[in-house]
């Protein structure tokens, strides 16, 4: 099938695309895929893991780890959606079709929203146990987890559907290469030959609320912990204290930082710092969550301990 036949149909629009992938350089390929290879097994590994933990632990069943389930749940789909077609486009030319690019960044976009919000509602949490320890029980009761995660769901699909949307009214007679290792927005409006405002303007304003509205609540949380924290008068109570906030805010900084660089950005910047930030959100970040938030807890500790005394003695 030559590029030609491949790319257009009698209408002139872009049926299939190739991805590029993250990098040109034939020296580079064999050792970027084994590295991500690794990256996606470490990831797929730690957060079912987790997950397998929480469900098979009663003790474990508890708001916090009601939303750290959920975050193992998002990045295992998310980075599932992104990494294995990256890993194609290290070993042969990666062709995508328009349908299955659209597919992919529906669920990227669902999953990256969601991931957002929980966040957020892991802030949120550590703020109402630390700050307002005698009414936690009311206020992260289980019909409000259940309303936080079901408002989280549905602001992904909102935000996904609108993307999606505006990205099918669009027609793709620009070209056919997309200069990234994913269907992504920014590289998908290069080539459009209609006009991209609405699409701009649509980017703009879901991904500024998904940012901003979290980051402010994300901010206000930590700092009414931080200064709670402060008038603790055990200086080992609050060195915990701290260690526990400052393994999220690493988290969050990095996704929120490098999502809000990738996406609030001008549109002259640098194609290959698109994709490096995008790497930090899509798969550094969903294989360094279990370590961040579980495997440095005496929960999960004890939990992991039990779980596998049970498995020895099956």
């Amino acid at each position: 099938m030559t590029l030609e036949r491949m790319a257009f149909s009698n209408d002139s629009s872009v049926k299939e695309f190739i991805l590029l992938g993250l990098t040109q350089q034939p020296e580079l390929q064999m050792p970027l895929f084994f590295l991500f290879l690794g990256i996606y097994v470490v990831s797929m590994v730690g957060n079912l893991g987790l997950i397998v933990l929480i469900v098979l632990n009663p003790h474990l069943h508890t708001p916090m780890y009601y939303f750290l389930f959920n975050l193992s749940f998002i990045d295992f789909c998310y980075s599932s959606v992104i990494t294995p077609k990256m890993l194609v486009g290290f070993v042969k030319q990666n062709i995508i079709s328009h349908a299955e690019c659209m597919t992919q960044l529906f669920f990227f976009s669902f999953f990256v929203i969601d991931e957002c919000y929980i966040l957020t509602a892991m802030a949120y949490d550590r703020y109402a146990a630390i700050c307002k320890p005698l009414l936690y029980q009311v206020t992260m009761s289980y019909q409000v987890c259940l309303l936080m995660t079901g408002g989280m769901y549905v602001m992904g699909l909102v935000g996904a559907i609108a993307h999606i949307v505006c990205m099918l009214r669009l027609t793709f007679c620009e070209g056919y290469i997309i200069n990234h290792y994913m269907c992504d927005i920014p590289p998908l409006l290069k080539l459009s030959c209609t006009s991209t405002y609405i699409n701009e303007l649509v980017v703009f304003i879901v991904v500024g609320v998904n940012v901003i509205v979290p980051t402010l609540t994300i901010f206000i949380s930590y700092t009414l912990i931080l200064s709670n924290i402060l008038s603790i008068h055990s200086a080992e109570g609050r060195s915990k204290a701290f260690r526990t906030c400052g393994s999220h805010f690493i988290a969050v900084s990095l996704f929120y930082g490098a999502s809000a660089f990738m996406y609030l950005k001008p549109s002259s910047a640098s194609v290959d710092d698109d994709k490096i930030s995008t790497i930090f959100y899509t798969i550094v970040g969903p294989m360094l969550n279990p370590f961040i938030y579980s495997l440095r807890n005496k929960d999960v500790h004890i939990a992991l301990r039990k779980t596998l005394k049970k498995s020895t003695f099956i």
